[in-house]
Order: C-alpha cells, then sequence, then structure tokens
C-alpha cells in the first residue's frame, strides 16, 4: 500500500473482499476507487431477473459496508454506457489504470474488449484477473490444440494441470481517493434493481429465506463442508429439503471464490482421510465435479460463443421445435397434469430456486413432451431464477436438448411419473407445492390420473376441474418425438444435397417468434382450501366446477410431416426444406418470449404458488449457499423410453 498510483477496481461480478485479486493489487499499489456500474441498456435481452436483482442489490450493500470499514466507499453508478461511466471516474479521480475480474460469456467478452481497447487508446492502464476460474478457458485444449466438446475429457485433462488454490489476501485497510464527489453516483436505491413497490413486497420473502453477501457466502459454505458435505453422495439427488450447499448464487456473483470452495473441500478430504471416514472421499469428488460442470459452462462460452443462440451440434439446427405458446404457458404455471412438473415450476415462479434435479426434469419435459424451443427454456429460467447464471444455463438447456455430445439422447423421454417415484417417493415435495393434490395418498400422487374414482373423491381432487388432466400423454409423447427426429434427419439430408447446388439451409430456431418474458410479481399468500383461489382484495371465492380449457384437457399429437395448421402456432416443423438464404452471412435471432403472451396473475393457479413458501423458508433459512450442476446429471433421472433413431440412411 505504500505506491502512489490510482486504480480504479471495477466490481462486476466479484461482490467480496477476500480473494480478490483485482482489489488486492489495486490495494497494494496505491489509493483505490472502487466502482460498480449497472448499465441495463447493454443487457438486451438478458437484463437481469427480478430475483436475481435482489440478491444482487443486497450483495452491493453488503460489499458497500465491508469497504466502508476499511477506509474506501463504493461507488454505484447507473449509466447508458459502461465506457462513459469508466471514463467519468478515471477523468473525475486522474487515475491511471483500471482492474477487473474476467468474464466469459459473450456478452461481457464483447463489451470488454470495446472498453479495453478505448482506454488504451486513451492511455489507461487495464489490468484484468481470474477470480472466477480453477483454469482459464485458454490453459485447456486437446492434444491438436482444439477445445474439448466433451465434459469427461475436458475434466480429466484439467486434473492434470497445477491449480493454483493460494487465495489473494484481503487488504486490511483501502487508502481513498480524492476526486469522488465529482462522481455522478447514485444510491442503492436509486439504482433501480426493485422497479417497483411490487417488486419490494414480493423481495421481502426471499429476504427471509437467504442471506445475501460474500462473508455469509463464507459462512454458509463452511457451514456445508462441515455438515453437510460428508453425506452429499446419498442426500444430493433428494428434491424436498436441504440437501445441496445452495451455493450457486453466492457463485454467480463472485461473493465467494471458487479457488476458496476448491481449498475448503481438498482440507476438508484430507481430514476425513486421516480420521478413516468412509464415504467422504466420494462425495468429495462428486461435489468438485459439479464445480468443474461450472468451469465447463465458462470454457464452452468462451470456445463456442454461437451456444448461447444455437446448438452446439449443428444437425439440431433442424429440429422441428414446436413455438406453441399455449403450452408454454402451462409450463411455466405449473398446469401439466405432470405432479413432479408443475411442482417444480410452482416452486420456481414462487422462490426462484429449485432443486437441480427438478430443473433437469421440468426442462427435459419442456423440449421432450412439448418440443418448446430450448431456447425458450432458457430465457426463462434467466428471468425467474434466483441464481441465474447464462454460462450454466446455457450448458444445462444444451445438455437436456440433445444439443451436446455428451448430453441426453435426442430420443430419450423420461416418464415423469417413474421420476416422481424415485425423486419424491412420499410425495412430500408434490404436497408442498400442488395443494390440490395435498390429501392424494403416496400411493397415486404422481398418476392421479390412475387413481380411483373413490380416491380422488376423498382427496378433493376433480381432474379437468381443480387439477388438469396431462397436457399430452405419454406414449402420444413418444410418438411425436419420434416424428420429429425423423423430420430433423429428413431436412438434414436434404441441406446436405443443397449444400452441393451451392444453396444454405437456415436454422429452424431462426424463424421461431421472438418474445419478452412478462415481468414476475410475487404476493405473499396465505394457504387456502380446496377449490379456492384468493382474489386481489385477499378474499376467496369458491372456484366453481368448470371444465379447464386448451391445453390443460387436450391431448395434442403434432404431426410433423403434415402440419397443415402448425402456422397458427408458430412452429415451424412444416417449413419448407428448400428453405434458403445468402452464403454471405446471417444472424440467428434467438427466440425469447413474446409480449403477447398473457401474463398469469396469482389468482389464476388453482391452490396459488406460496402454499408452499412458508415450508421453503423455513428449510432454506436453516442453512442459506446450487447447485445449479451439483447434481450428476449423467445419472438416470428415471425410466426413460428412447427408441431407435429414425436416422435415414445415407
Amino acid at each position: 500500500m505504500g505506491g502512489s498510483e490510482r486504480t480504479v477496481v471495477w466490481f462486476r461480478r466479484d461482490l467480496r473482499i477476500d480473494d480478490n485479486p483485482a482489489l488486492a493489487a489495486a490495494a497494494r499499489d496505491g489509493a483505490v476507487l472502487p466502482v460498480f456500474i449497472w448499465c441495463p441498456a447493454e443487457e438486451g435481452r438478458f437484463y437481469t431477473g427480478r430475483c436475481s436483482r435482489w440478491w444482487l442489490k443486497e450483495s452491493l450493500a453488503h460489499l458497500a459496508r465491508s469497504l466502508q470499514a476499511l477506509g474506501c466507499p463504493l461507488v454505484l453508478i447507473r449509466a447508458q454506457t459502461t465506457l462513459a461511466a469508466l471514463l467519468q471516474c478515471v477523468d473525475s479521480i486522474g487515475a491511471t489504470r483500471v482492474v477487473y475480474i474476467h468474464l466469459y460469456d459473450p456478452i461481457s467478452l464483447v463489451r470488454d474488449d470495446k472498453i479495453k481497447n478505448e482506454l488504451l487508446g486513451l492511455g489507461i492502464s487495464m489490468q484484468s484477473f481470474n477470480g472466477d476460474l480453477l483454469y482459464e478457458p485458454w490453459e485447456v485444449y486437446d492434444e491438436n490444440g482444439l477445445p474439448f466438446t466433451t465434459f469427461k475429457k475436458y475434466w480429466e485433462k484439467c486434473m492434470k494441470l497445477h491449480i493454483d488454490i493460494s487465495p489473494s489476501l484481503a487488504p486490511w485497510r483501502l487508502v481513498p481517493v480524492s476526486g469522488i464527489e465529482n462522481i455522478c453516483s447514485s444510491s442503492i436505491d436509486n439504482l433501480g434493481l426493485e422497479s417497483s413497490k411490487d417488486e419490494e413486497s414480493s423481495n421481502a420473502l426471499l429476504s427471509r429465506a437467504w442471506s445475501p453477501g460474500w462473508r455469509n457466502a463464507e459462512k454458509t459454505l463452511e457451514d456445508f463442508v462441515s455438515h453437510g458435505l460428508l453425506d452429499y453422495s446419498k442426500d444430493r439427488m433428494k428434491v424436498a429439503g436441504t440437501t445441496t450447499s445452495l451455493s450457486s448464487p453466492y457463485l454467480h456473483y463472485g461473493e465467494v471464490s471458487v479457488r476458496k470452495i476448491y481449498q475448503l473441500v481438498r482440507v476438508q478430504q484430507i481430514k476425513w482421510e486421516n480420521e478413516g471416514k468412509s464415504g467422504a472421499g466420494e462425495s468429495d469428488n462428486l461435489f468438485l465435479l459439479s464445480i468443474g460442470l461450472r468451469e465447463y459452462s465458462r470454457y464452452l462460452c468462451f470456445n463456442f460463443p454461437f451456444t448461447r443462440e444455437r446448438s452446439l451440434l449443428g444437425n439440431l439446427k433442424h429440429y422441428p421445435w414446436r413455438a406453441d405458446e399455449d403450452r408454454f404457458k402451462s409450463w411455466r404455471q405449473g398446469m401439466t397434469g405432470y405432479p413432479l412438473v408443475d411442482a417444480g415450476m410452482r416452486e420456481l415462479w414462487a422462490t426462484g430456486w429449485t432443486h437441480n434435479r427438478i430443473r433437469v426434469i421440468v426442462s427435459s419435459f419442456a423440449v421432450k413432451f412439448l418440443q418448446i424451443p430450448w431456447t425458450w427454456g432458457m430465457k426463462y429460467f434467466w428471468d425467474v431464477l434466483l441464481d441465474a447464471d447464462i454460462e450454466s444455463d446455457i450448458l444445462g438447456w444444451q445438455y437436456i436438448s440433445g444439443s451436446l455430445p455428451d448430453g441426453h439422447e435426442l430420443g430419450r423421454l423420461d416418464n415423469p411419473e417413474v421420476q416422481g417415484q424415485k425423486y419424491d417417493p412420499d410425495g412430500e415435495y408434490v404436497r408442498t407445492w400442488i395443494p390440490e393434490l395435498a390429501r392424494m395418498p403416496g400411493e397415486w400422487i404422481h398418476h392421479p390420473w390412475d387413481a380411483p374414482s373413490s380416491i380422488l373423491e376423498v382427496a378433493g381432487v376433480e381432474l379437468g376441474f381443480n387439477y388438469p388432466m396431462p397436457i399430452v400423454e405419454l406414449h402420444t409423447a413418444r410418438e411425436c418425438l419420434d416424428d420429429a427426429i425423423s423430420t430433423m434427419w429428413q431436412l438434414d439430408t436434404a441441406e446436405k444435397l443443397a449444400e452441393l447446388d451451392g444453396e444454405v439451409v437456415e436454422d429452424n430456431l431462426s424463424h421461431i417468434k421472438s418474445f419478452d418474458v412478462p415481468k414476475v410479481v410475487l404476493k405473499e399468500l396465505s394457504p387456502h382450501c380446496d377449490r379456492k383461489v384468493p382474489t386481489d382484495d385477499g378474499r376467496n371465492l369458491e372456484l366453481q366446477p368448470k371444465e379447464l380449457k386448451g391445453t390443460n384437457k387436450q391431448t395434442i399429437c403434432v404431426d410433423v410431416i403434415k402440419a397443415s395448421k402448425m402456422e397458427d402456432t408458430g412452429s415451424i416443423a412444416n417449413s419448407p426444406i428448400s428453405r434458403k438464404r445468402s452464403s454471405s452471412g446471417s444472424v440467428f435471432n434467438v427466440p425469447s418470449y413474446s409480449s403477447s403472451v398473457e401474463v398469469h396473475s396469482q389468482n389464476q393457479h388453482p391452490g396459488g404458488y406460496l402454499v408452499g413458501s412458508s415450508k421453503y423458508i423455513q428449510q432454506k433459512a436453516e442453512r442459506n449457499c446450487v447447485g445449479k450442476a451439483e447434481d450428476d446429471d449423467s445419472a438416470d433421472s428415471g425410466t426413460n423410453t428412447s427408441r431407435a433413431s429414425k436416422r435415414p440412411a445415407a
């Protein structure tokens, strides 16, 4: 701290004091200006969702208090462009250097490169550090210097490389710069991270279950390593209760470093080995494997930046996704008629979080049963998840949709009923989030459509009235998936023939309607009786028996070859094989969501979504830090009905 340099420390997703190499380097060399810049205009379609913005706000407040205690205030800026804000900071304090931590998603890479070139042209030094990964993406390649496309080979190579897990020492004091008063800064409330009073009231529920902030991240991690890690191998697949580290939101905003996690786990592993505890090694390795999957998500995004828009495997550009907004809405609302899927989607809507195994199940259902474009599901997760992370979400959705070489087989169709019996055998999780089925016996809770009428009557369940029939039958979904795969290979063959004539066939995703996800606003509701729904003024009205309409009742089979009505739903299954475009280049549009999609209000859901919130709060508050990648997704998630591919012979 004896230097005379004035340095801007540009905080982004590294909101911590401990093991922050950028902050440590700036503190060693002189005076420091810590700054966080909020620039919604640059986020575009990937504007941070409500739950994630709440976390960011709380984490910034925690960081600001820590920096102030070290003698240096955190400057918050809301700006139209990040570059303009950084230039203002540099000019105001006479800074000669800007330091920051690497990010690896395509949006950040493009922005960082532009900013670096601009500032270097003005004579400002730019220095970046690795504070997010164990291995930089450009350090891990195969023997031919090419990036890996399967996780197993990537991780095997990583395990042969040296890991520097010595953390950067946290500064014990910071020297503030002069000139801060010349910066057009903002208070944390004026950043606009909570855009309305409704959001503030909804976020109050989150604050009862989670404690953002870097110190809380460390406490949560240490608690998990001490008390939860030993049984991780046998408990990690349980969807009810708190069975994972809950570290994903902390990791996303960099409140704890991956180096520190690795170090803590390795130290604990050595301790257990010395104590002769059996099973500890398996738990340690599985947990570190989840860290490896997070590393791999950054690796894929860095080396294949197009994966946020289209599949890594080229043949899937011909897959006939069904852009059906009604089915998409039923899936979002948790009204598909499959209890485990619906429970997962309702928990996600109400809390912004759900177990990784549930994420696998609901996403697989969306792309395999309903054939909804995986990019729609990915964008919806981004908008509602508390731990929304673009790299991890891309990896997860591409894995499920068969878009990766080592992902699920495209023809794999998991049975939600079997998955429910495997991961929620007692039905505890389903009863928590689907009050309509709260009195269903465990024998029938994952397939109520098979229950005798006497059982349904006693349980107060009227299928088609207060809980929907399955949106699509298993055998129908199997047939539709097989037909879609067959069509995909036909289009793939047609493209190869067209290429011989110098033609280029478009990606099917580029023709799917693009739309924005409706904003999520939650209101805390009290549990209510069967067949009653809350009104806006808090009264409970009797839900009159009436038949469910649309996709909640109908079983729809898609004829992907002769889809004469598909244009009405935006499907591209019947698109002409001979669609062409100029080979000079094209832009692949990522289908988000349509503003025309009806925004469902809380009282549209039989039973409501927040009935399970009190139990959720109690469980999460006991031990706050996911496992987005904390489960081994290669494990069978339930009986699947894969069939042989209908790929035509070459």
